[in-house]
């Protein structure tokens, strides 16, 4: 693969499976030194054989516990970083989980722990990275943007979704919080993005794709017509956190087969 993120410093957050695993391998074939990010140390585990996927692979990089939505955790996670590499020049948001309910059972820790996650853990991470790309100041050997940050949105950023109000609400914030802050800081030259993923196989859906009458009926609802996989979102982060994507500022790249074309309308609903 060419090596497109080459000298550049990668942070992913909840890397340690899924979607956040695809897209730190990617970035590491591409050339990126990554962190990936863990919360807690019972996924620390998890968070090591991912390295050690990447490490066999020819990459390089380190794990980090942070719990996202803590703001101290935070500060101390970036601050490990620079001091082991320098600075960071990429940040994946990534981190993010469910704890759905129907909306009249959904309890205020149910509500807190998914919008702390989601919404205040990419306003946390994202702080810092920019503190940290202005502390910098720009290195164009490496890259013509100052710094990068691709927000892991969702396709219920735009599409409703009942019995997941916190999660749903969670990823429309992550629109605005992307949007706004790419208005503040693209003049500064850091480039805010997002990636909206549709249905994915990971272990967070695992039941709505784990066997082939399941998989058939998500389909349904996929104009594409397959279950994406984290590949297709590692792919899609390495462009956007590369130059080649250097004119692209303040968008939601879903990455979907389809899905936000509101396939129940192609037959006149």
């Amino acid at each position: 693969m060419e090596q497109k993120l080459s000298r550049q410093v990668a942070l992913i957050t909840g890397a340690s499976s899924g979607i956040g695993a695809g897209v730190a391998k990617a970035m590491a074939a591409s050339g990126a030194t990554v962190v990936l990010n863990y919360p807690v140390d019972a996924t620390r585990p998890a968070a090591e054989a991912i390295l050690a996927d990447i490490t066999a692979a020819g990459g390089k990089g380190m794990t980090c516990q942070a719990d996202v939505s803590k703001e101290d955790e935070v500060v101390r996670m970036f601050k490990d970083v620079v001091s082991a590499y320098g600075t960071v020049d990429i940040l994946v948001n990534n981190a993010g989980l469910q704890r759905d309910s129907a909306f009249t059972e959904m309890t205020l820790d149910q509500w807190n722990t998914v919008i702390g996650v989601n919404l205040t853990g990419q306003f946390l991470c994202a702080r810092e990275a920019v503190r940290e790309f202005l502390r910098r100041g720009m290195q164009p050997e490496k890259s013509r943007a100052l710094g990068k940050i691709i927000c892991m949105s969702s396709v219920h950023e735009i599409i409703p979704w009942a019995g997941h109000a916190n999660y749903a609400a969670s990823k429309g914030g992550i629109h605005m919080l992307m949007q706004t802050i790419s208005q503040e800081f693209a003049p500064k030259k850091i480039r805010i993005n997002a990636i909206g993923p549709g249905a994915i196989k990971t272990p967070i859906n695992h039941a709505a794709w784990a066997t082939p009458e399941a998989e058939a009926k998500l389909e349904e609802l996929i104009p594409y017509g397959r279950v994406g996989v984290v590949e297709d979102i590692g792919a899609a982060a390495v462009w956007l956190a590369s130059d080649d994507s250097d004119y692209v500022n303040g968008v939601t790249l879903f990455v979907d087969g389809g899905m936000t074309l509101f396939p129940g309308f192609s037959t006149n609903g």
